[in-house]
């Protein structure tokens, strides 16, 4: 199958502006992004803006990046219009959506979420990660994936909450945003209204549970770093210049 990943990127993120931006070892937040999208051998990696600065930046840099509107709601808008803008054939089956604060995530998990497509019952492919740390259960920042195990390191989603769940004795997982949705599948998903779960747990990815597409999500050991404040971008930073 065809694939391609799409990195949303906007400068207006309302708790660390300019975030795709920051300068991480000597370059972009955006662009350390592109660099382990492309070492995940995907397919083409192609940022998704509204912003020149940001396509400027990425281009420099070597990578392709396309214009978009300014007002989406949310980066699964943004990343269903560059796609038609770069392949208005439909040639590409699998468009992966790489969540642009993601500087340090690691190229296997990318190639993870499109494992799980393998399924053809499956619409959507995303990650999660056991939680470890006793303060995440209670957190309501931390999404909680519920799922039916499939397999050792696969689940069936069967609902996303901030609430912790399920109950009782086993283990609770950590959501993690990137997903790798079969084209027809993301087309659907863009053209759906808000569903009433949606709006009440402010999470989009229950649209498409509601709407009845399958979502299977791949187990992998960690969560990777989402830079969201001045303490994230330090560890991002720090991390970077360590693997160097």
């Amino acid at each position: 199958m065809t694939s391609i990943a799409l990195i949303p990127a906007r400068l207006a993120a309302s708790r660390l502006p300019g975030k795709p931006l920051a300068d991480i070892g000597g370059r972009p937040m955006v662009v350390r992004v592109a660099e382990r999208a492309a070492a995940a051998g995907i397919g083409r990696v192609i940022v998704a803006t509204d912003s020149g600065k940001i396509r400027q930046a990425v281009e420099s840099a070597g990578f392709e990046a396309v214009m978009t509107s300014s007002a989406h709601q949310s980066g699964s808008d943004r990343i269903f219009e560059a796609l038609q803008a770069v392949d208005p054939d439909g040639k590409i089956e699998i468009v992966v959506n790489v969540q642009g604060d993601l500087p340090t995530i690691a190229p296997e998990i990318i190639g993870a979420a499109i494992d799980l497509l393998d399924d053809r019952n499956v619409a959507i492919g995303t990650l999660c990660a056991p939680i470890v740390e006793a303060a995440e259960k209670e957190n309501p920042n931390v999404v909680k994936l519920v799922g039916s195990p499939l397999a050792e390191r696969r689940l069936r989603a069967l609902y996303f909450t901030r609430a912790t769940a399920p109950w009782g004795e086993g283990p609770l997982y950590h959501h993690i945003g990137l997903y790798a949705y079969r084209r027809n599948a993301l087309a659907r998903f863009v053209g759906l209204p808000q569903s009433s779960l949606e709006k009440r747990e402010k999470l989009e990815q229950l649209r498409a549970l509601e709407d009845g597409m399958r979502i299977d999500a791949a187990i992998v050991d960690d969560v990777p770093l989402g830079v969201d404040t001045e303490a994230d971008l330090a560890e991002a930073r720090r991390r970077i210049a360590e693997a160097n």
